[in-house]
């Protein structure tokens, strides 16, 4: 994944409707001048679809999803979707978020990440990824801005975690997520190993106070995008007040002195920061353990055994 863009376009943006996002995406969206040539182009949106079990607000907003799905159609990409959630697929997420037959109407292939290729990591180790987050021309993030339990927040770089294949997702929390444990060090590593990429982050309505699946919304009324998706954070992070080191993923960030880490390199060619930044967005005041609870995670491992058993018989 390239690293190497400064530009990062931000633009308010008062709601969801369909006018208002084809608009802003527009505009966002034109203000970056390093996209590829789209006709024709294999594009995975990777939005968050982490659980529906809670309603729409954990996940990247629907109408959000599909308003750049339409982007990108019309400027002549094919274009699939897909995600690793916590429990269950993509297009079960996307079925019971009511999007999955207007997506697949609209010519959008749904896909699972079931298929898993083994990556080597920049520090010597391996990583089951989902082989079409590496097979696409583009891989195009689309997190929702989250306050987060564990990492303080979840924006671009923590979004890209979903790219990692079923099991893995809880098996690196409980393989690197203990005291002093190096789970944001390895995420950042997956940027080394997935391909091009653009974020469209979902800043419109935002969830605070705590998450990434039981906070509180929070009317952010922002879009922002860019080729950097380091650069991206960096910039919401001065948008919602947080500083760099309560983020444990900017820390890593900025200790592998990754390009787009620090506000002062990064350049707006629409709204600066500072134009739309808050005072009451909330993050954890305490950090709780990244390693999950060892039942939970058998648990879950199980249910997830079941469901595809289920699903093959």
């Amino acid at each position: 994944m390239r690293l190497d863009s400064a530009v990062v376009a931000i633009s308010s943006c008062p709601d969801y409707a369909k006018a208002e996002l084809a608009e802003q995406l527009d505009r966002v969206l034109g203000a970056l001048h390093d996209l590829p040539e789209l006709h024709s182009c294999a594009v995975l949106l990777k939005p968050n679809l982490i659980s529906v079990k809670y309603g729409s607000l954990p996940c990247t907003e629907p109408a959000f999803i599909v308003a750049v799905a339409r982007w990108f159609l019309d400027h002549g990409a094919k274009v699939a979707i897909g995600d690793s959630p916590a429990f269950g697929t993509s297009s079960v997420a996307l079925a019971r978020l009511g999007i999955a037959d207007e997506l697949l109407g609209m010519g959008v292939t749904l896909v699972d990440f079931t298929t898993v290729r083994q990556v080597v990591l920049p520090c010597g180790e391996t990583a089951g990824m989902a082989a079409q987050a590496l097979d696409c021309d583009l891989l195009v993030n689309l997190p929702r801005v989250k306050a987060h339990g564990q990492t303080g927040v979840t924006l671009a770089v923590k979004n890209c975690f979903g790219c990692l294949a079923g099991l893995r997702k809880p098996s690196w929390h409980m393989v690197y997520g203990g005291k002093g444990g190096s789970f944001c060090d390895r995420i950042i590593q997956l940027l080394d190993v997935l391909p091009d990429s653009l974020t469209i982050a979902d800043g419109i309505t935002a969830m605070h106070g705590t998450g990434p699946l039981h906070g509180e919304a929070f009317l952010l009324n922002v879009i922002a995008a860019s080729t950097n998706p380091v650069a991206l954070d960096r910039a919401l992070l001065e948008i919602l007040g947080v500083r760099p080191g309560q983020s444990p993923v900017m820390i890593a960030c900025r200790q592998a002195g990754l390009p787009g880490s620090t506000l002062s390199g990064l350049e707006f060619p629409l709204a600066l920061p500072q134009q739309v930044k808050v005072a009451d967005f909330r993050i954890p005041e305490q950090l709780v353990p990244i390693r999950f609870n060892l039942f939970r995670f058998l648990k879950n491992s199980m249910g997830r055994l079941w469901l595809s058993l289920f699903r093959r018989a």
